[in-house]
């Protein structure tokens, strides 16, 4: 579909989503995002929620100034996929051993490895510059200095609530490793910090939301923010990357002879530098991945829907973006409230993985239908492949 367009008050709203089919909450922080003075425009993913801070799934471009709000909490956080040379007629018989192991070289939850891992014995880190990466810490605000060993031994963690990883088939039988993460509790601190610090400026105090309170170009404030937002995205992307090759490490371990032939990796919570009709922007994706023409994403449902691998088709419209999942129609609470381990047990039914009752609110029924979500972009990315979790750990 293409999108809709509803009125906003300095722009409009562009809508990959029936405006009906988006509750009253997403609706109105849509509308106070169109009031803020620097916004430039505003684009809404088929897999839009109401969000703290901003609306889940949507893409904010503004001029010379940027909410940290409406970045979030998990700073860079986003989705890793590798596709291996193995078929499904060589995973073996009972996965749940996989599932073990991997569980077992990835610390889940609020797990930390015990020491930092050693990046010397992973040969399939692709990254360099560690040394100068971590020497990036000292720039951190002194708020979260204390936390540096905590950040050392959280990279390769995966975390929890709608964070995983899976062992995926695509539609040959070729094996797929999936997982979703961010950077972890060192963003979450960057990210407080930083809110909590726009919103005591004078220049964002009539603002309709605070939680829109923004840092401006040619500020101390920006230059900081933009200096710690650009390392903890970073952060996050080498936390997926450290992770994935720990998995792939496992894999290898359980199918000697594993060969691992393409890397994606995206995120879906950012800010980028980005130009539209020559006006220089900065675009915020809240739950919203990069759909240039040619990029390759990842666009994961609910832990028994499976992931696309989408290609993007470079849509300025929506700011050359697509959704990045899709999206929780209810609640944490009220999936909680509504869903069983009965009902858990049913719907995970062919996955290996967690059945417990801890897990509930990350039961498939309290998201959006993934193959709806997937129909409503088609203006903004092509299907390159489409995997199915036989394997998923959650915290």
């Amino acid at each position: 579909m293409s999108y809709t367009e509803v009125p906003g008050e300095r722009v409009p709203i562009r809508m990959w989503i029936d405006p009906d089919q988006v509750e009253d909450q997403a609706m109105q922080q849509l509308h106070n995002v169109t009031r803020v003075p620097w916004v430039h425009g505003l684009a809404v993913m088929p897999d839009v929620h109401y969000g703290k801070g901003a609306t889940v799934g949507s893409v904010i471009a503004m001029r010379d100034a940027v909410s940290p709000a409406a970045v979030g909490v998990d700073i860079g956080c986003g989705v890793t996929a590798v596709r291996t040379d193995l078929t499904a007629d060589r995973l073996p018989d009972n996965l749940r051993g996989l599932r073990s192991a991997l569980e077992a070289a990835i610390p889940v939850g609020f797990a930390l490895h015990d020491t930092p891992v050693d990046i010397e014995r992973l040969p399939m880190l692709r990254s360099t510059g560690w040394d100068s990466f971590w020497e990036g810490f000292d720039d951190l605000p002194e708020a979260v200095q204390h936390r540096r060993e905590r950040a050392g031994r959280q990279m390769g963690t995966l975390g929890g609530g709608n964070h995983f990883l899976e062992v995926c088939l695509d539609g040959d039988g070729i094996v797929w490793l999936v997982l979703h993460s961010g950077s972890r509790n060192i963003g979450k601190e960057l990210a407080d910090h930083h809110i909590s610090r726009a919103q005591e400026l004078p220049h964002n105090q009539d603002l309709p939301d605070r939680d829109l309170s923004v840092f401006v170009a040619g500020t101390p404030e920006m230059d900081a923010y933009r200096r710690d937002l650009f390392w903890a995205q970073e952060y996050a992307r080498r936390n997926r990357e450290v992770m994935m090759a720990l998995a792939c490490r496992t894999l290898t371990e359980q199918v000697p002879g594993t060969d691992f032939v393409q890397w994606i990796s995206c995120h879906h919570n950012y800010v980028a530098e980005e130009t539209y009709e020559g006006v220089d922007v900065l675009v915020t994706r809240k739950g919203a991945i990069r759909a240039g023409r040619g990029d390759l994403g990842i666009i994961p449902g609910s832990m028994a829907a499976g992931v696309y691998i989408v290609r993007g088709l470079g849509n300025p419209a929506s700011y050359n973006s697509a959704a990045h999942g899709a999206g929780r129609r209810m609640s944490r609470s009220k999936a909680r409230k509504t869903f069983s381990r009965r009902d858990l047990l049913t719907q995970t039914r062919g996955v290996e993985s967690r059945k417990d009752v801890g897990i509930v609110d990350e039961i498939p029924g309290a998201y959006k239908d993934l193959e709806s979500v997937v129909e409503a972009q088609t203006d903004l990315v092509e299907v390159v492949a489409h995997l199915r979790q036989v394997i998923c750990v959650k915290g």
